[in-house]
C-alpha cells in the first residue's frame, strides 16, 4: 500500500520535498488512512504535517467523539492538530443553502484560514476511487459535460491535492485494519436516503455484479483519459480568454467576436469570466452559460442576474460580467446651486464626486493640462450661477467644435454609455446651459478663446467607496 501511495504522488508530483501539507481530518477511514501514509514518508520527504478537523454538530455527541478521536491520534503522530465547532444547520439556514453545501463552505474556509496563519502550502483532503466514480455517476444522472466526467481534480488550484485518489475504499479500510488504526464510522454514510449513498450502497454494488466487477476502476480510468483532452481544451480556451476578454478592477468585459467561435470554447470562457468576478468556482450551471450566450443574441442593455452576486449585461454587443452593486439614490431634482461670485475656492460633494472650482485671472498665468478630470471656461459669459446636478428629460448640449444642440439621451447612446451609468454622470449647468457633462461632453459656448480673460477652472475626482 505504501508503494502505491508513493509511486502515485510522485508520478503526479503531489508533494515536494520540504512540503507543509494541512490534512483534511475528519476521522473517518479515509483521512485516517491518509494522514498515517503521510506521516510514514514525513522524515523521507522533510515534511511538515498538520491537521485541522471541522465539528459540524449534526450528529451530537458522536460529532464529539469523532473530534476527539482525531485529536488523540494527532497526538500520538506528532501533529498538530486545529479545529473548530460550527453548527452548521443554522449556518446553512442562514445561508439558504443546503448543509452539505454549508458543511462545505465552512469546511474550506477553515482549511484556508489555517493554511494562511501557520504557513501550509499544501492541503490534502481524503477523495478516494469510490468517490471518484460516485461523484462521476452522480454528475451524469444530472446531465453533465466533458468538465464534469473528469471528477473529481487530482490538484486544484496548486493547493488542493487528493493523495489517496488511486486507492479504492477496499483498500483504505484494509490498511485501517492492518494498523490497528480503528477510525470513526458515520453512521449517516450506512443510510441510502442521500443521492450519494444510493450510488455508493445500491447502483455501484449492482454495476459491480451484473457488469462489470472493475467499475470504479473502469470510471476513474476513463475520467483520467477525459482529463487529458479536457486539459488541451481548457489551455486552448485560456488564450482565447486573453484574446477576446478584458478585465478591469472587478468587471471583465467580453468582446462579441468570441461568439463566432466553437461552442466549446465559448462555454469555457465564459465560465472562466464568471469565475473570475465572483471568485467562486461553484454553483453555476450549464443553464447559466447559455443565458450569458442567449444574452450576446438579444438587444442592447438586456441584463440577467447570475450567481454569487454577480450579473450580466449586454452593452452594445459587449458583454460585461460584474459584481451586484448598492444602487446610488439619486434624487432627479436634487441640484446644487452656487452663485457666480462664490466659484472662487469652493469644493462641492456630489453623490459620488468631489467638484472644486478655481478663477484664474490671467491666461498667461495659466498652465493648461490634458487632463480629462480638468477643464477650462470662459468665466465671464457666466451670468447669475452654476448648478451641479443629475440629468433631466430633453437635457441637450452644444458639443464642443459644434453650432447646434444635441441631445443628452442621444450623446450617450452614440458613446455607448450604459443605462444605469447616466443617471449617476454630474452634468455642470451655466445659468441654463450645460457646460460640462462630466467624462462625456463639453460644450462648444464657454470654450476658452483668445479673447477670453478670466477662466473657470474645474476640477473633479470620484471618491473611494
Amino acid at each position: 500500500m505504501k508503494k502505491k501511495f508513493i509511486k502515485y504522488i510522485e508520478d503526479n508530483s503531489l508533494i515536494k520535498n520540504g512540503d507543509h501539507i494541512l490534512v483534511a481530518l475528519s476521522g473517518g477511514p479515509d483521512s485516517v488512512c491518509m494522514l498515517n501514509l503521510l506521516c510514514s514518508i514525513r522524515d523521507e520527504y522533510n515534511l511538515k504535517i498538520g491537521a485541522a478537523h471541522l465539528n459540524h454538530m449534526l450528529r451530537g455527541e458522536a460529532a464529539n467523539e469523532d473530534e476527539k478521536f482525531a485529536k488523540e491520534m494527532c497526538n500520538k503522530l506528532g501533529v498538530d492538530f486545529y479545529s473548530k465547532r460550527v453548527d452548521i444547520e443554522a449556518y446553512s439556514k442562514e445561508k439558504g443553502v443546503s448543509t452539505e453545501t454549508g458543511g462545505r463552505d465552512v469546511r474550506y474556509a477553515l482549511f484556508n484560514e489555517v493554511s494562511k496563519k501557520y504557513g501550509y502550502n499544501k492541503i490534502a483532503t481524503a477523495h478516494n476511487a469510490n468517490d471518484q466514480a460516485e461523484t462521476i455517476l452522480m454528475r451524469m444522472m444530472r446531465g453533465t459535460g466533458l468538465e464534469g466526467l473528469c471528477g473529481i481534480p487530482l490538484i486544484r488550484d496548486e493547493i488542493y491535492i487528493r493523495p489517496i485518489l488511486c486507492m479504492e475504499r477496499w483498500e483504505v479500510e484494509k490498511y485501517c485494519e492492518d494498523f490497528n488504526l480503528n477510525p470513526r464510522i458515520d453512521k449517516t454514510n450506512l443510510e441510502n436516503i442521500y443521492t450519494r449513498n444510493k450510488i455508493r450502497l445500491d447502483i455501484l454494488p449492482y454495476m459491480k455484479e451484473n457488469f462489470n466487477k472493475d467499475v470504479v476502476m473502469a470510471i476513474n480510468r476513463m475520467s483520467n483519459i477525459l482529463w487529458e483532452d479536457n486539459k488541451f481544451i481548457n489551455d486552448f480556451s485560456k488564450e482565447k480568454f486573453k484574446e477576446y476578454c478584458h478585465k478591469e478592477n472587478d468587471e471583465i468585459k467580453i468582446n462579441k467576436n468570441l461568439f463566432k467561435e466553437n461552442k466549446a470554447i465559448i462555454n469555457r470562457v465564459i465560465r472562466k469570466a464568471l469565475t473570475e468576478v465572483s471568485k467562486s468556482t461553484y454553483d453555476f450551471e450549464h443553464k447559466h452559460i447559455e443565458e450569458v450566450i442567449n444574452l450576446a443574441y438579444i438587444g442592447t442593455n438586456k441584463k440577467i442576474d447570475l450567481p454569487n452576486g454577480i450579473y450580466a449585461q449586454n452593452v452594445y454587443g459587449e458583454i460585461e460580467i460584474k459584481k451586484k452593486r448598492e444602487k446610488i439614490n439619486i434624487k432627479k431634482s436634487e441640484e446644487v446651486t452656487i452663485l457666480k461670485e462664490d466659484l472662487d475656492g469652493n469644493s462641492i460633494d456630489f453623490n459620488n464626486y468631489e467638484i472644486k472650482f478655481e478663477i484664474v485671472k490671467s491666461q498667461k498665468k495659466l498652465k493648461i493640462t490634458n487632463n480629462d478630470l480638468i477643464k477650462y471656461f470662459d468665466y465671464d459669459k457666466i451670468k447669475k450661477y452654476v448648478i451641479i446636478r443629475n440629468r433631466k428629460n430633453g437635457d441637450k448640449i452644444t458639443p464642443l467644435g459644434m453650432k447646434g444642440s444635441k441631445k443628452l439621451k442621444d450623446i450617450f447612446i452614440d458613446m455607448k454609455i450604459p443605462k444605469e451609468v447616466r443617471d449617476e454622470i454630474p452634468l455642470i449647468v451655466f445659468d441654463d446651459n450645460i457646460a460640462w457633462v462630466l467624462d462625456v461632453k463639453l460644450s462648444n459656448i464657454y470654450k476658452v478663446t483668445n479673447e477670453t480673460e478670466n477662466i473657470l477652472k474645474i476640477i473633479y475626482k470620484r471618491k473611494v467607496s
